[in-house]
């Protein structure tokens, strides 16, 4: 890690949060509200968060893991056992805020619902990442990722027909990570509640994966009576079933697939581009940058105020695509870094396309503090994803490393014996 790093005082400190969660969405909520100082204690089953041993490269030692759990503390507890759920109860005597990733009923069963929380601690805030939302014919499903995306509309989101069937874009956790930052939003919210007097005790949140996969389709997600009434009323089934409740077929694959190719192959300004030596994007969203990076290349488009309008007709749709392939042979003509400079002196936001592996040592990643390297027992250096806040202009490098399964089982029990300062 390169940069100033802050070595003064983080924004939660002071406030406790306890992780009854395992896999991603919750874990991922822990580590953001660790990495602004909570001290976030990682409460585990005794075989530990099941993403420890997902894909190991050694015994219990997952890439999966270390990415999501820095700056916490482990515990282990058998929620199963009378005297686990009595060291949770008095682990919650001492909690700002709680956050459980639980079905239901299970958390009811270790006294990890609401109420059961309210009723040990009354000012602890209490989040739950649930998977569909605990409303709804859905409400009790177990679901992961992958589910809510597909539920959601998300799956069909980067639709090529070509695959034969929908497939997460990237195989990218969207709805995980989505749901794990809002998750940490809505702490955040009930802590500040709290210290405002706008509740008389803790607030109860919940967040769902089903919520958070919409969430990031907010600009797409809209429906407009008078324009899209009929289309919806036409997309139910044979059966005559709600749209939302059948599967969508291969017909919907290719109508999605043949939709965003009709509107991204007329597009040539916010799109990827193959040069002599590799891949880089132009990504205009202002008209004045659209007519620069015409410029640049030397080329007159008459479309470029709205290039996404529709083509009035046949003839026009093959000016437009011709355009497009005089922008492709262009640009194929010379080196990625030749472009990119050259857009960029004229104002066009350019880049070139990089693998995520090469990042650890870019410069642009590392000056922001986006690279922590933390020693881990047995493995030595971790590098990974460095906290995403920075505090008054300082990157903050980890306080911890990746905690081992209970590591910090009777230093954080001894501490709930104590008064807190």
């Amino acid at each position: 890690m390169t940069g100033a790093v802050s070595t003064g005082r983080l924004p939660l400190e002071g406030i406790r949060v306890l992780e009854y969660a395992q896999y991603v969405a919750g874990p991922f909520a822990g580590m953001l509200l660790a990495d602004l100082g909570a001290d976030v204690v990682k409460v585990e089953p005794p075989a530990g968060d099941a993403w420890r041993r997902y894909e190991p490269f050694a015994d219990g030692e997952s890439r999966y893991f270390y990415a999501l759990n820095r700056n916490k503390r482990s515990v282990v507890l058998d929620l199963k056992s009378e005297d686990g759920r009595r060291a949770s109860r008095a682990l919650i005597g001492t909690a700002d805020a709680v956050v459980h990733n639980i079905p239901p009923g299970r958390a009811r069963e270790f006294g990890l619902d609401r109420e059961s929380v309210r009723a040990v601690n009354p000012t602890t805030v209490w989040c739950c990442v649930s998977a569909l939302g605990s409303d709804g014919p859905d409400a009790s499903l177990t679901a992961f990722d992958l589910v809510a995306q597909a539920l959601s509309g998300l799956l069909l989101a980067n639709a090529q027909a070509s695959q034969g069937v929908p497939q997460r874009a990237g195989r990218i956790a969207m709805a995980d990570f989505t749901a794990g930052l809002l998750a940490a939003i809505a702490v955040l919210a009930g802590v500040v509640g709290r210290g405002r007097g706008n509740d008389s005790g803790g607030a109860g949140l919940e967040v769902s994966l089903l919520g958070a996969a919409l969430a990031v389709q907010a600009q797409r997600f809209v429906s407009v009576d008078a324009v899209d009434g009929e289309r919806r009323v036409e997309g139910r089934d044979a059966g005559g079933a709600a749209p939302g409740r059948g599967p969508a077929t291969p017909e919907d694959l290719e109508r999605q697939a043949r939709a965003q190719r009709t509107a991204d192959e007329l597009e040539p300004y916010y799109r990827g581009y193959a040069a002599a030596d590799g891949f880089f994007v132009l990504a205009c969203l202002r008209e004045r940058q659209r007519l620069a990076a015409a410029g640049v290349l030397g080329i007159e488009d008459p479309w470029a105020a709205n290039p996404q309008a529709p083509p009035a007709d046949e003839p026009e749709r093959a000016r437009r695509l011709a355009l497009v392939a005089e922008f492709e042979r262009r640009i194929a003509r010379e080196p990625a870094a030749v472009w990119v400079e050259r857009f960029r002196a004229a104002g066009v936001p350019a880049s070139e396309v990089r693998a995520l592996d090469r990042l650890f040592d870019d410069d642009q990643v590392q000056a922001n503090g986006l690279v922590h390297a933390v020693e881990h027992d047995g493995v030595g250096a971790v590098r990974l994803l460095g906290s995403v806040f920075k505090i008054d202009g300082l990157v903050t490098a980890p306080r911890r490393g990746i905690p081992g399964l209970g590591e910090h089982t009777e230093e954080v029990l001894a501490q709930c014996r104590q008064p807190r300062a």
